[in-house]
């Protein structure tokens, strides 16, 4: 098919600040779309046709319908920058597809603001704010980080600064840049926990150098994560249980697990914290534990876990999306658990169950032989002060099982 969309990039200097080729597609538009800032840019006689003009709607999917009716017509759709950096483009080539689409980008916030602060671009966490959880910022902070972030509006930067200084980051060097690129180009700088930052304007990048102090308490990348990191009353997968778990659970860019009996989410955490492409379901029946899950996930940057309050497994039928891992942790004596857990993963996905009492162990070994299960027997001591000596203090051991589901549903 011929492509009909052209998507546009656009800065904060406008017409000017494009080639000649890319201004010919916008003047000969049927149809314009953008946001309001971006259509104040281009003159209505700008274009030759006096094109129809469409503001983006709060819903983007309401938008990409309108726009299907407009097939056959020339339809120009300006962004910001680069549209395939945290851009409208991903949608749209969901959407249309490749054939219909072309993309013509323009210096983006992040290629801007690194020219701005003199850092190399490959050596910053690039981030967006806009449309999300102002926590998923603390997977990226460690002492002496760079993290270049897009905003919400004018009030991100003091959210932002509040957010640093409560997590130990408050002497962090934040640096404000306002409408990049345009003649209302702007710079603010402030440490965080100055509080320095009121109301700035609402088209702006925050540019982070990351300072640890005293009682900030860094995350490290890899499983295993301190318990006494996590809120939980107890039912928690212990860290170097968890480490072995989620070595056996194997995530890769784009697969979704399903945690269940989650207890305080460390298992899905730690999963989600793997790869920002990554999904996890945490299944958790007692409200206070749905509560804690819920605070750990922000505390360790991943709000974007969904947690269901519901017991397994009545509620799979509820889980739209099919897991690649599924890790049991709790309820292995409910019936029918691990039969449905079973049939609910998707063939090549592993299923790993933690058992610490014989009733667990016995539901393991009876469903070993229809999954062609292997078995661990994790057995961890830790040091614990015996008067005014140190011994090893055996800890439960735990018997894991791992079963990988045949490719040809098994």
């Amino acid at each position: 098919m011929k492509p009909w969309i052209y998507i546009i990039g656009i800065g904060e200097d406008g017409l000017p600040g494009l080639g000649e080729a890319v201004k010919n597609h916008i003047q000969s538009a049927d149809v314009l779309i953008g946001g309001v800032r971006h259509l104040k840019k281009v003159p209505e006689k700008f274009t030759e046709k006096l094109a129809t003009r469409i503001v983006w709607g709060k819903f983007i999917h309401d938008t990409l319908l309108s726009i299907k009716k407009f097939n056959g017509q020339k339809v120009v759709v300006l962004a910001s920058g680069d549209p395939m950096f945290f851009g409208v483009g991903k949608a749209l080539l969901k959407y249309f597809g490749k054939s219909e689409v072309i993309i013509y980008p323009h210096p983006g916030a992040f290629s801007l603001a690194v020219s701005r602060m003199g850092w190399p671009l490959a050596d910053v966490a690039t981030l967006t704010v806009h449309g999300r959880v102002l926590e998923c910022v603390n997977r990226y902070v460690y002492p002496d980080a760079r993290l270049l972030i897009l905003s919400r509006d004018g009030d991100t930067p003091a959210e932002l600064a509040r957010l640093l200084t409560d997590t130990g980051y408050g002497d962090s060097q934040i640096t404000v840049l306002e409408h990049l690129g345009g003649d209302l180009e702007n710079r603010i700088e402030a440490q965080a926990k100055d509080g320095a930052l009121s109301k700035t304007a609402d088209l702006n990048t925050i540019a982070v150098t990351c300072v640890a102090g005293s009682d900030a308490k860094p995350m490290s990348l890899v499983s295993g994560l301190d318990d006494d990191h996590f809120i939980h009353d107890g039912q928690i997968t212990k860290r170097e249980t968890r480490a072995v778990t989620m070595a056996q659970l194997a995530p890769k860019p784009h697969e979704i697990l399903w945690d269940i009996g989650s207890g305080s989410g460390s298992v899905a955490i730690e999963w989600l914290r793997a790869h920002p492409s990554l999904k996890a379901y945490a299944v958790e029946r007692q409200k206070n534990r749905v509560e804690n899950i819920n605070t750990n996930a922000a505390r360790f940057g991943v709000p974007e876990l969904t947690v269901i309050g519901a017991s397994a497994p009545d509620c799979f039928k509820d889980i739209s999306e099919a897991p690649h891992a599924i890790f049991i942790g709790g309820g292995l004596t409910v019936d029918g658990l691990m039969d449905q857990a079973w049939h609910c993963l998707r063939p090549g996905g592993r299923l790993v169950a933690n058992a610490v009492t014989l009733q667990g162990e016995a539901r393991l070994l009876a469903c070993a032989e229809k999954t062609n299960a292997r078995f661990n027997r994790l057995s961890i001591a830790r040091s614990a002060a015996v008067g005014g000596f140190q011994a090893m203090t055996p800890m439960r051991a735990v018997l894991q099982m791992i079963a990988e589901k045949p490719l040809n549903g098994g």
